[in-house]
């Protein structure tokens, strides 16, 4: 476009100037050896314009013909780099579809039309052809053969850490993948396993500088960064907390700065706090990661900030959380474990069962058993209570890649993934209820566990067959082909391993520490009486 417009203007500016001169006739007198030549001026500079252009047309012509064999040359040159790329791109596509033939066959082709010094992919596509062959080795060959080019070597250590996953080499691949984070920590393939690696071997310092160059790098969000920033925090807290007091305060303080709601950081912070005797602050980094999420190596902290506290002081402690997040079941299991310490059994109890009631899992049937051993003694109960809480869900813990662990990590101990511990409940005596209720949709109550209820909450069916049974045993008459409540799997697994062996039809009906069924008061209820003992 350019170009025709500075020709327009110069036909126009040539125009112009033929009409000024022919609007301005004149002669133009030429001497020259003794003779003398008088043209128009019009003439004289159409001959100047014509002498010009016949030049410039002999100069084309000449170094037209001069340069004809670099041409000729150059065509030929451009023709074999065009189908030289066109195998190039036709072999890449084959690679990425599979077709590792098709891949080697326009490898070889792309190879024969274009140097390979000139263009680095062809080393890419012939290793690819390579792994596609099963030619695994010649592949990693060919990656190392890419680390003497500067311009291909971040893509041979790319190579290099697959073939090292593949073989499950993690050494090797964490190897490859810090000497690509050094040139690009822009890469995340290679900053994630240099963290990996670091955080393995416990180098939270350096691991913390990764994030930052990641961050500064805008490879991960800032929410992102700050959350890695407090586990490494907290890690380093952790490992220091003997050895550096001071260190690890600094370090679990900036990480519950960055997430106040972490618990790991908030306990790690309080502990570095407790042990330099600041228990106020301490305390408030505490209630604050309270209110976030109730959880119960918070309270049990907070509850024994002060060594020697007795125990009602740890129980008003308890009710000052419970404050701060009512209708909680961790607040209320909070202040039952210490009315349980302080022997306030009716507390201690009143709070157990409301938990039960706002969440029904395993640790709150225990400690409702552990009260009830301490206050009545009662074995029955307190067995009874245990068989709920084995089929009860579990309580919530630290859940990795399927691994359950009591206290927190800041990795997996499965991947070696940063900060991938969830507090949740884990899911696999939940799978089990659910499919034992989806297998039976009556789920047959336990004789044992059926006989160890009052008459009033029994089936009537099972006491009537308990007391058929018991009156053929005295008659003499066989009953094994009548109809008994089948007992389950999962009710087998309910009976607690130490339970005495139930031989005879009378011991059945009775368990050791069982009180039974008052005669006179189920009397009282019913004019028909059931003698089960």
């Amino acid at each position: 476009m350019i170009r025709l417009l500075a020709f327009l203007i110069v036909v126009f500016a040539l125009g112009l100037g033929f009409a000024w001169l022919a609007d301005r006739p004149g002669d133009m007198v030429v001497t020259f050896s003794g003779y003398q030549y008088q043209v128009s001026l019009m003439v004289a500079a159409v001959a100047v314009v014509t002498v010009v252009a016949a030049v410039m047309i002999l100069w084309w012509l000449v170094k037209s013909l001069w340069n004809s064999p670099y041409t000729i040359s150059r065509y030929f040159r451009v023709r074999r780099r065009d189908r030289g790329y066109q195998a190039l791109s036709t072999g890449m596509i084959a690679a990425g579809a599979g077709d590792g033939a098709l891949a080697r066959k326009k490898t070889k082709e792309a190879a024969k039309l274009i140097r390979s010094d000139q263009e680095p992919l062809i080393h890419l596509l012939e290793a690819q052809a390579s792994m596609l062959e099963g030619d695994h080795e010649g592949a990693r060959q060919k990656f190392e053969s890419m680390l003497d080019d500067p311009e291909m070597r971040l893509l041979g250590l790319r190579g290099l850490y697959l073939e090292a996953e593949r073989l499950g080499d993690r050494n090797a691949a964490r190897h490859y993948a810090g000497r690509a984070a050094v040139m690009a920590p822009q890469l995340a393939w290679a900053a994630e396993s240099t963290l990996e690696e670091l955080t393995a071997r416990g180098d939270w310092d350096g691991a913390l500088k990764l994030v930052d160059a990641q961050k500064s790098t805008r490879q991960i969000e800032r929410d992102a960064a700050n959350r890695r920033r407090a586990v490494l925090l907290t890690a380093k807290a952790q490992s220091l907390a003997d050895s550096d007091p001071n260190a690890a305060r600094t370090a679990a303080i900036e990480a519950n700065k960055l997430r106040p709601d972490f618990a790991p950081a908030a306990i790690a912070a309080a502990a570095a706090l407790f042990k330099q005797n600041d228990v106020r602050k301490g305390s408030k980094i505490l209630e604050t990661a309270w209110r976030a999420e109730p959880h119960p190596e918070i309270a049990e902290l907070y509850t024994h900030a002060r060594p020697g506290d007795a125990v009602l002081d740890r129980l008003n402690r308890a009710k000052k959380l419970q404050e701060m997040k009512k209708n909680h079941a961790e607040s209320s299991m909070t202040v039952a474990r210490a009315a349980l310490d302080a022997q306030d059994f009716p507390t201690a109890r009143r709070e157990a069962e409301a938990a039960i009631r706002m969440d029904r899992r395993e640790g709150a049937y225990l400690l409702l058993a552990d009260i009830e051993e301490a206050e009545t003694g009662d074995q029955g109960k307190v067995r009874q209570l245990l068989s709920k809480a084995v089929r009860a869900p579990r309580d919530p813990a630290w859940v990795a890649d399927g691994v359950v662990s009591e206290r927190w990590a800041p990795v997996s101990p499965v991947s070696g993934r940063l900060d991938a511990f969830e507090w949740r409940a884990p899911m696999e005596r939940l799978g089990q209820l659910i499919d034992s209720r989806d297998d039976a949709p009556e789920t047959p109550v336990p004789v044992i566990e059926a006989l160890a209820k009052p008459a009033s909450e029994k089936p009537i069916d099972t006491i009537e067959h308990a007391t058929a049974g018991n009156e053929a045993a005295g008659k003499g008459i066989d009953r094994s082909e009548d109809h008994v409540t089948p007992v389950t799997a999962a009710a087998f697994a309910a009976v607690p391993a130490d339970a005495e062996a139930v031989e005879p039809a009378e011991e059945l009906a009775r368990l050791p520490d069982d009180p039974g069924v008052d005669p006179d008061e189920d009397a009282e209820k019913s004019p028909r009486r059931f003698r089960l003992f």
